[in-house]
């Protein structure tokens, strides 16, 4: 049965690299985040459990002269319904506080899911739809205050640097250029083995990838950071290295390869929501028996498909540390 599913998807591979007589060129991976020149518009389709960033709020323009502190803050994903339940997995989120001394205010910013997590990482399979409809964009969030027991009780609340008003200007516009541009969310950083100097063929675009680079930005403008150990979660997947398969149009449109556009929808279909108990361990057999035991996984990164040829140890999760930045000449974004 295992040798028939592999046999089942190198012919999958074959049909869609035969129809469109793909060539595949010298990539350099890990293949780098597209950015768009603007953010679209939402589906109405695409609705969200939780409305995204309900207490949202311009960024202020501060004081040139005032001193601004900056904190690291790090708490369990859906904390607030969960508890400390998916610290324990060390699935967790991020986000960094702003305390200004002129004002006494203070200020959260975080980037996260419009739709919720499980819409960024699979797709809906709509009647009438031959391609799969994505709810996956992600977004800057910025708001007044800061809950301190939401970070501290199961989290991190810790200051990490010390910057100028003129310092969180600059900032201000680099985050509203990064907001415009990185408008999707991927979940899953894909890598060739658990060897930590393994190949990357895909990073993740998520929470802790824009505190990172919102860190970098700040060091970029002078700040110093503290000697504070920071982790964060990554969801990791290994595999060989990927296959392109194309996008949307190529696969979906009229002239695609119906015989991949139907394995692809049919991958994605046990990854729907569930009803009952039972849909869900039935489901979830499909899933082990597709990613484990046939060894396939189809990524969708940039507006893109891509085969990954699933190996072994298949998932992980991951809590690694990534040092606070240093100051660089090139300055990242604007």
């Amino acid at each position: 049965m295992r040798a028939a599913g592999r046999c089942r998807g190198l012919l999958l591979l074959l049909l869609a690299m035969g129809a469109w007589g793909l060539r595949f060129p010298q990539r350099h991976w890990p293949v780098p985040y597209r950015r768009f020149d603007y953010r679209p518009k939402t589906d109405p389709y695409c609705q969200a459990r939780y409305t995204f960033c309900p207490t949202g709020s311009a960024v202020p323009v501060m004081k040139e002269e005032d001193v601004i502190e900056v904190y690291r803050l790090q708490a369990p994903v859906w904390e607030f319904k969960y508890g400390d339940l998916l610290g324990h997995l060390k699935i967790m989120h991020d986000a960094v506080g702003f305390k200004s001394a002129l004002t006494g205010k203070n200020y959260t910013m975080e980037w996260y899911e419009l739709f919720q997590l499980g819409n960024c990482t699979f797709p809906h399979l709509r009647p009438g739809m031959d391609a799969p409809f994505w709810c996956n964009q992600g977004a800057a969030c910025f708001y007044e205050g800061i809950d301190d027991a939401h970070w501290k009780e199961n989290g991190t609340l810790v200051l990490v640097t010390t910057i100028s008003g003129a310092m969180f200007n600059e900032m201000a516009k680099w985050v509203k250029y990064d907001n415009e541009t990185g408008i999707y969310y991927e979940t899953w950083t894909v890598q060739a083995s658990p060897d930590k100097k393994s190949t990357v063929w895909f990073d993740s675009y998520e929470c802790s990838k824009f505190i990172l680079r919102t860190y970098q930005k700040l060091a970029d403008l002078g700040a110093v950071f503290n000697k504070v150990q920071t982790n964060y979660t990554s969801i990791i997947l290994f595999s060989g290295e990927p296959i392109y398969l194309g996008n949307e149009t190529s696969i979906f449109g009229p002239q695609g390869n119906k015989t991949l556009a139907a394995a692809i929808r049919d991958f994605y279909y046990p990854f729907k929501p569930h009803k009952t108990v039972r849909e869900f361990f039935v489901d979830l057999l499909k899933i082990i028996d597709r990613v484990i035991l046939n060894h396939e996984f189809y990524l969708f990164y940039n507006l893109e498909y891509w085969f990954l040829p699933m190996k072994f140890p298949y998932l992980k999760i991951i809590y690694e540390e990534v040092p606070l930045p240093v100051g660089s000449k090139t300055s990242v974004g604007v």
